[in-house]
């Protein structure tokens, strides 16, 4: 469902991928674990479009999103904007419209970009934030939720656009710990209920270690180790991966 192929990406000297090749099949709950600045979000952003890649091929259910060859330029395609639209992306810091309530906030971009009607767009809105225990909350602003409603505003508003993959960047690391479990909580039912094909940076290891198929350990730039969780979480065979397990668990 997603392959990187030889996927580089730099500012400068900065080497963030380094000829990245990584694949996540169907269906598939995919965790990526590793030290800040180590490019799990880059991985993200570049599904996203949100980052060009300096070199390489990405794909998305068959389609290429990315074909930079080697001191070429990433060019947007036709292609890359179909394969875009089988992406979903949950933010760290929710990226809501303050100004609208929770239910325009999900209704918008299926009317915008999937030109939805109205009515059916209000009918599913409502439908997913039954989904998230929000319904109740439809009418409210942004600012009057707390940061995990927020969050799980966010979650509706990405599985609107009825993504074939769904991408999480950190999605509890901007919340009060008391409000985490309610996010995870949904993200969890997703996991097990839903067939989409799911990626997520975490630094919550119990929780990755319950919902992922795969771990995957990166750092500068590159896939340190990756497998089932139990071998890379509780029998990590790489020093690098042990370290920084060591250093989350005991924090």
């Amino acid at each position: 469902m997603i392959s990187f192929d030889g996927v580089s990406k730099s500012w400068g000297d900065n080497h963030v991928l380094r000829s990245l090749d990584f694949q996540v099949h169907p269906g598939e709950k995919v965790s990526i674990i590793g030290p800040s600045g180590s490019g799990k979000t880059t991985i993200l952003r570049i599904l996203m479009t949100l980052e060009t890649p300096n070199e390489g091929v990405v794909r998305v259910g068959g389609k290429t999103l990315w074909d930079v060859p080697a001191g070429g330029k990433a060019k947007e395609t036709k292609e890359t904007r179909l394969a875009r639209r089988d992406v979903g992306m949950v933010f760290q810091s929710f990226n809501l419209f303050p100004h609208m309530t929770a239910l325009a906030n999900v209704m918008e971009a299926p009317i915008k970009v999937s030109k939805v009607p109205k009515e059916q767009a209000r009918e599913e809105a409502l439908e997913l934030l039954d989904m998230v225990g929000l319904r109740e909350h439809c009418e409210k602003k942004p600012p009057k939720l707390s940061g995990g409603q927020q969050q799980r505003v966010a979650i509706a508003r990405a599985l609107a656009m009825k993504p074939r993959v769904l991408l999480f960047d950190e999605p509890t690391s901007a919340l009060d710990p008391e409000l985490i479990g309610d996010v995870l909580g949904v993200i969890r039912d997703l996991a097990h209920r839903s067939d989409m094909t799911m990626l997520m940076v975490t630094h919550e290891m119990r929780f990755a270690e319950e919902i992922s198929d795969q771990v995957v350990m990166f750092d500068s730039g590159a896939v340190v180790e990756q497998g089932p969780p139990a071998q890379i979480l509780k029998e990590p065979q790489h020093e690098r991966t042990q370290r920084f397990l060591r250093a989350v668990l005991e924090h």
